[in-house]
C-alpha cells in the first residue's frame, strides 16, 4: 500500500450538503502529520484527513478505547475490535 492510500480525506464532507466541492487528491510525496500525536502517514497504518486536522488510525482507537473504556461497559463486540486492531499494530 502506497503511502497516499494510506489518506482518506474528510475535507468536503462537512460542505457535501451545501454544495459540491471538487476532491483534492493528494499527490505529493510530503508527509502528512497527525494532529494529534505528530507522527507521519509514512509511519502509521491509515491517516484520516479533515478540515485543518489529521489524525493517525493509532490515535482514533485510543480515543474509541477511552470513550468505551469511560463507561467501563465494553461490549464484547467492541472489545474484540480493540484487541484485534491492537494485535496487529505490534
Amino acid at each position: 500500500m502506497s503511502d497516499s492510500e494510506k489518506i482518506v480525506s474528510l475535507k468536503s464532507a462537512r460542505n457535501k450538503a451545501k454544495e459540491p466541492v471538487k476532491e483534492e487528491k493528494t499527490q505529493s510525496n510530503e508527509p502528512i502529520y497527525c494532529s494529534f500525536c505528530g507522527r507521519p502517514n509514512t509511519q502509521v497504518a491509515k491517516m484520516v484527513q479533515g478540515p485543518g486536522v489529521n489524525i493517525c488510525s493509532e490515535c482514533t482507537m485510543i480515543a474509541v478505547q477511552y470513550l468505551i473504556l469511560e463507561d467501563r461497559l465494553p461490549s464484547g463486540e467492541a472489545q474484540k475490535i480493540l484487541d484485534i486492531f491492537w494485535s496487529k499494530i505490534k
